[in-house]
């Protein structure tokens, strides 16, 4: 559901476009990691997704299974809501692991939480979380690394800055760009899998915002 509202507003916000190194989607069972950049990146990446036949189950904070609608679609569709710093963090894993079990992809923000920016320019991904990389140790799961840029155009900065870009973006039709990697195995030690997982991710990056024409790709 969430995959095909995304489908559906996405484009009347902007132009999206897609590009990947891989001659099919990504296989299923995978772990998809994106980068965080804005509260709308979220759907650009399901709608760029769906063009490719994948509808995946997305890791994201508790808070948002309490917003009304949202919430029930969230749980409606098997979503993986992530406690933080509670003692039931550790289950959000084991439910993305039985997902991926399932041969449900899986889509993970590795930096776990938005930039403290309030410009609409990109920047590189921050430092990533280990639970991507402990993740895809208990599961064996590949990796594909998913590059997004665009999205800040649309929606960024103080809340007022954030209702007035995404009133104006239907007008303003900003360029939206989703690059997705090929897949990898992470290595054994979490610290290394993590740094290998965040390069890849910015690589990723550098060619969805060098799509749109955003002189930071070469940051």
């Amino acid at each position: 559901m969430l995959s095909r509202i995304a489908a559906t507003v996405v484009p009347s916000l902007g132009h999206l476009t897609v590009t990947t190194d891989h001659a099919t989607a990504p296989a299923a069972g995978s772990i998809i990691v994106a980068n965080h950049t804005s509260l709308v990146d979220p759907g650009v990446v399901l709608a760029a997704l769906r063009r490719l036949g994948v509808e995946p189950v997305v890791m994201a904070t508790a808070g948002l299974w309490r917003i009304p609608v949202l919430g029930r679609l969230l749980e409606r569709g098997g979503h993986v809501p992530v406690h933080r710093n509670t003692d039931r963090a550790a289950g959000a894993l084991d439910a993305a692991a039985l997902a991926l079990g399932a041969g449900r992809h899986l889509l993970i923000y590795g930096e776990g939480r938005l930039p403290c920016r309030t410009d609409a320019a990109e920047a590189p991904p921050e430092s990533f979380r280990s639970g991507l990389a402990r993740l895809a140790h208990v599961s064996g799961a590949p990796v594909v690394p998913l590059g997004q840029a665009g999205a800040r155009r649309v929606s960024s900065g103080s809340c007022v800055k954030q209702i007035s870009g995404f009133l104006t973006a239907p007008a303003r039709r900003p360029r939206l760009h989703v690059h997705i990697g090929a897949p990898l195995h992470l290595p054994p030690e979490i610290g290394e899998a993590t740094a290998a997982a965040r390069a890849a991710v910015t690589a990723a990056w550098r060619t969805a915002a060098h799509r749109i024409g955003e002189p930071a790709a070469s940051a």
